[in-house]
């Protein structure tokens, strides 16, 4: 191959990536909608658990919260709170924060789903 052929070939390369990555980056990029939440990465997922420990804390309703993290997994709402309290005395979370997620821990350990009657 010749000095000149070759660089043609370079130039034609690095402009197909160039426009290659302004279409992917600029002009249509992926947009990710509808997600489920039980593939969110740990800090999102510990996000999430506090975002239904802060709601839990404003109207009291374990059935709701307990729906709301089914959403993460079939893992239990206790399990899942207890993964999440874990992670945020790990990563530094206030106290505040903490503190809901302990008084969520406390509602779903002690959640029973409506229609479950203890013998």
């Amino acid at each position: 191959m010749t000095s000149p052929n070759l660089i043609k070939l370079v130039i034609a390369a690095l402009i197909g990536i160039a426009l290659g990555l302004t279409y992917g980056w600029v002009i249509d990029p992926i947009e990710y909608t509808d997600i489920p939440p039980n593939i969110l990465r740990d800090d999102y997922r510990a996000d999430y658990v506090l975002m239904v420990a802060e709601a839990y804390q404003s109207d009291a309703d374990a059935e709701t919260a307990a729906r709301r993290l089914a959403v993460l997994g079939s893992e239990s709402p206790a399990l899942i709170t207890t993964s999440t309290l874990e992670y945020a005395n790990a990563n530094g979370f206030t106290q505040d924060e903490i503190t809901a997620l302990q008084n969520l821990l406390t509602a779903m350990q002690t959640y029973q789903p409506q229609g479950i009657n203890n013998p």
